[in-house]
């Protein structure tokens, strides 16, 4: 194979003549260019093409962590919303028992007859004292929700024990009210007695079932004991009178009464006044008859006037 080479400027020609070998790799050469291109161009296409999926998968992955953490977010604000809540409602239940017991405490203070202000369930509990050697490290306040927690406990075992107390107290109130015990006037003087007598109309011996307390005409009667009227009106012989029942087998009577406070079914107090002293029915000036039954049979009221509940 002959190659002429022509100069343009000289206008001179040369010729060069290629072996076997040399014809050989040119062939190869010109005709191997096309085909490396060509596959140089798809691996660039396919390289490109790999770039722009990956860069495609790349944002969807972005976007689907970025949804996953704005729904983390979303969640962790109605969880906190949901805590704020029930912290919200377990301090408002702590306040309520709070005032639960103020009210208690005020209540058995006025109960026990304990001096004012002796205890003053509105304040802080005073405390005081000089500064004294440190034992320790700074205190280190404990989980808030754990706090909470053992504050409601503590809350709680003083509310029974209060209750308890109240109970108690609030018992030994009622044992008192219906314990008969005391005098059925204000004021007066003990004017005929219990057991045998000289009747003051007759003058004979006869039985007398209570005790009369003389005073001032329309002065107070009182109850002895709480209980609920069973009488309240004429009877014979009594004028007018007023019947107590008071429980456990004690019943009481306020005879010859000028004028009844109280109906027949109504609940009274102790002390509370039932009558206004008189001389109606069988008497002979303004007085009380006093009776006191126990189980249906009339006793001696001089043992219950000065009776103390042990």
């Amino acid at each position: 194979m002959k190659i002429i080479l022509v100069s343009k400027r000289h206008g001179h020609a040369r010729s060069i003549t290629l072996g076997g070998w040399t014809r050989a790799v040119l062939s190869v050469c010109i005709l191997g260019l096309p085909a490396v291109a060509g596959v140089l161009g798809y691996h660039l296409l396919v390289a490109q093409a790999g770039h722009e999926m990956f860069t495609a998968e790349s944002r969807r992955a972005w976007e689907v962590a970025l949804a996953e953490q704005k729904e983390q977010v979303t969640e962790s604000r109605k969880r906190a919303r949901a805590e704020v809540a029930a912290l919200t409602l377990k301090v408002a239940e702590l306040q309520a028992r709070l005032v639960r017991l103020d009210a208690l405490g005020e209540r058995l203070t006025t109960i026990a007859k304990l001096d004012s202000g002796e205890f003053d369930f509105s304040q802080s509990p005073a405390v005081g004292g000089p500064e004294g050697d440190a034992l320790g490290e700074a205190y280190s306040p404990p989980d808030f929700l754990t706090a909470i927690d053992e504050l409601s406990r503590q809350i709680e075992n003083r509310e029974q024990q209060l209750e308890t107390l109240d109970t108690l107290l609030v018992n030994r109130r009622l044992k008192e009210d219906i314990f008969v015990a005391g005098r059925p006037v204000e004021k007066g003087w003990m004017s005929s007695r219990f057991g045998r007598r000289t009747d003051p109309f007759t003058g004979k011996v006869a039985w007398h079932g209570g005790v009369d307390f003389a005073g001032k005409d329309g002065s107070n009667i009182i109850a002895v004991a709480s209980g609920v009227v069973t009488w309240s009106g004429d009877r014979s012989g009594y004028g007018q009178m007023v019947e107590i029942s008071h429980g456990n087998g004690f019943s009481t009577r306020y005879a010859h009464n000028k004028e009844n406070s109280v109906d027949v079914g109504d609940v009274v107090k102790k002390g509370q006044v039932i009558a206004l002293m008189g001389s109606t029915g069988r008497s002979t000036g303004p007085h009380v008859h006093f009776e006191v039954y126990k189980n249906g049979r009339a006793v001696d009221p001089s043992s219950y006037i000065h009776r103390t509940l042990r």
